[in-house]
């Protein structure tokens, strides 16, 4: 998109500057320039894969501290923090990008005063509102959009055969009704299966656009849909109790393909819990019970193995024709 492209772009304009004004004022250093160019090397990784991204911080901080100069480079830093790693980790290392922002700042001025600490901290605060709306408007957009798209479907093929069934019938036309509500049945099952949330995408695939680290064990074969859509369902909701309860900073989901079932694992570092002093909420639908009950309708089980402190995993077994 145009403005990951933008930040990229800013990204290495700021540390061609960072590095022009330290030259100009310090001459060439080799440590300073050869972690600069490292830093620069390694940016892209940072953005690809969000493991990499702590190194690339790390590098960063390393050539702030020798040289403050590439104190400029936190924006776009930032940026990638934002997008990349969850709100209640993002957030917390954004601060310290901004910190290290604001000494990089102090350690360049003759004169100490406000707008050195005060500037840094209202970039931030901008750039951190800026990305959680703009966030906040493509899933409002996206949700719009669906609604439209199902609200077209609705009225060009269920609405339209119900009212052809209808006329048929005041007409007396009792066999082309039959042949019509066939018709309309046949295009509302086409309609359902189109509403499945893998959307013609593998369930590898549906898994990992969730945005967590997917590992895929033994060879994969054709899963009946039910059982795709309560795989993917079961990760969402362990995954939404993951970011609401865990305070994990990673989680693993594991897909095995065995010969009479398969078998989905989500494993997080988080707090963990004691699996017997769960107590299910009114009105949630990601709660534990609400998973066991969908693998249930399958055939499968359910068993999660967790103690405070030691992270969660939940294991889901579900037999396969």
């Amino acid at each position: 998109m145009w403005l990951h492209r933008a930040m990229h772009a800013g990204f290495y304009a700021l540390l061609t500057a960072s590095a022009a004004r330290y030259v100009a004022y310090h001459g060439v250093v080799p440590v300073v320039l050869v972690t600069a160019v490292v830093l620069g090397a390694a940016y892209p990784f940072g953005v690809r894969w969000t493991g990499a991204l702590p190194a690339v911080l790390a590098l960063w901080l390393v050539v702030v501290w020798l040289a403050p100069s590439f104190g400029w480079c936190a924006i776009p830093l930032f940026f990638q923090c934002l997008r990349q790693l969850r709100p209640r980790v993002a957030v917390p290392l954004a601060a310290v990008l901004t910190a290290a922002a604001v000494l990089a700042q102090v350690r360049l001025a003759e004169v100490v005063e406000p707008s050195l600490v005060l500037g840094p901290v209202g970039v931030a605060v901008i750039t951190a509102a800026v990305f959680f709306d703009r966030r906040r408007l493509l899933e409002q957009a996206g949700v719009l959009r669906e609604r439209q798209r199902l609200a077209r479907e609705i009225h060009d093929t269920l609405a339209q055969g119900l009212s052809s069934i209808g006329l048929l019938l005041e007409l007396g036309d009792a066999d082309r009704a039959r042949e019509v509500a066939k018709e309309n049945l046949a295009e509302a099952r086409r309609f359902v299966r189109d509403l499945s949330p893998l959307r013609g995408r593998t369930l590898t695939d549906a898994l990992r656009a969730l945005g967590d680290r997917v590992e895929v064990e033994g060879e994969p074969y054709p899963l009946p849909v039910p059982v795709e859509v309560a795989l993917l369902r079961v990760a969402q909701g362990a995954l939404a109790n993951v970011r609401e309860h865990a305070e994990a900073t990673a989680a693993v989901i594991t897909l095995t393909y065995l010969g009479d079932a398969v078998t989905l694992d989500v494993c997080d570092d988080g707090r963990g819990f004691d699996p017997a002093a769960v107590r299910p909420e009114p009105g949630r639908g990601y709660g534990l019970d609400a998973i066991r009950d969908r693998v249930a309708e399958l055939g499968g089980t359910v068993a999660v193995e967790s103690a405070p402190g030691e992270g969660t995993v939940l294991a889901v077994r579900v037999p396969t024709p």
